[in-house]
């Protein structure tokens, strides 16, 4: 390719040359431009999801190509955000593809300095029993007289992407363990 050649690609000289004095189209457009594609394009499917960083709930259209998450948009159907995302829900891709992901539990021993894998029955039968622990160690049947059965050890603070039957199942089991500090982050 000459210099003549050269010059006549780059923008400048196409907007001054072309129909397109203003730069706003096809002066302003590369040979580059031209050969991409939208990562929704290739898309099999869009999936309906709401985002999971705050408590606005804005909806978000998922673009997933065998099995794998390509893009993520703001969904123009959602009456919260009319398809518009901060700049944190637009980067929500990276929460499920970025290398910094986990796909193990992690472990750290109390006063401990590296962090272990442990395999999911372990670290459910831990949980639980702290949870035992502490209801066990904070439990009050009464106070002043006054009956109260309640665990003043136990609290819950929910997510703002639970759904209402996430919330009324969390609801539930906190009160059956006898928490009375259950609040959403939707409220606070």
């Amino acid at each position: 390719m000459g210099w003549r050649e050269a010059m006549s690609s780059w923008p400048v000289v196409r907007q001054l040359r072309g129909a397109d004095r203003l730069g706003r189209g096809a002066a302003a457009q590369s040979r580059r431009y031209l050969e991409l594609t939208p990562r929704t394009q290739a898309a099999d499917k869009v999936v309906k999801s709401i985002c999971p960083f705050c408590a606005v709930g804005c909806g978000q259209q998922v673009y997933v190509a065998d099995g794998v998450i390509t893009q993520i948009e703001g969904d123009p159907d959602s009456p919260v955000s009319r398809g518009r995302l901060c700049p944190k829900g637009s980067a929500s891709k990276q929460l499920v593809t970025g290398p910094g992901r986990e796909y193990r539990i992690k472990y750290r021993r109390p006063h401990g300095t590296d962090w272990e894998e442990l395999d999911l029955d372990t670290a459910m039968d831990m949980i639980a029993d702290r949870i035992i622990a502490s209801r066990e160690k904070s439990w009050e049947w009464e106070l002043d007289g006054k009956r109260t059965r309640r665990a003043m050890g136990l609290a819950s603070l929910g997510g703002a992407t639970l759904d209402n039957e996430e919330n009324y199942l969390m609801k539930k089991l906190y009160t059956a363990l006898g928490a009375i500090q259950i609040e959403n982050q939707a409220r606070i």
